[in-house]
């Protein structure tokens, strides 16, 4: 994948997960293809409300909520590391494609 924004393309997607053996590898790389995605449709679909941005980030979450159960079955869980990476991901995401969003509202439909 490659994204056109130069600052998420740069960006290390999850990286205080990637660096903690907590977290199994290929979940966290499952987590940063969530990610990207959310860039790439971003690129794709240029939202210009923010209810449009939220289609694309409440996405994004179902996934993670999603994958909420594969870290489960691997003996580790999206907790307080987890939680706080992915939200400060999406928050770099939305600020980077020029959205200044309450954080909350970005990922309002979390369970994790």
């Amino acid at each position: 994948m490659t994204l056109a924004n130069g600052k998420t393309s740069t960006y290390k997607f999850l990286n205080e997960m990637e660096h903690d053996n907590y977290y199994p590898p290929q979940l966290v790389a499952k987590g940063k293809f969530i990610l990207q995605g959310l860039c790439l449709q971003i690129e794709a679909q240029r939202p210009q409300t923010l209810e449009q941005l939220f289609q694309l980030t409440h996405e994004a979450t179902e996934q993670f909520n999603r994958l909420s159960d594969e870290f489960d079955e691997q003996g580790s869980e999206l907790e307080t590391v987890a939680r706080e990476n992915i939200a400060k991901d999406v928050d770099f995401i939305a600020q980077a494609y020029g959205f200044h969003e309450d954080l909350e509202s970005l990922i309002q439909n979390r369970e994790w």
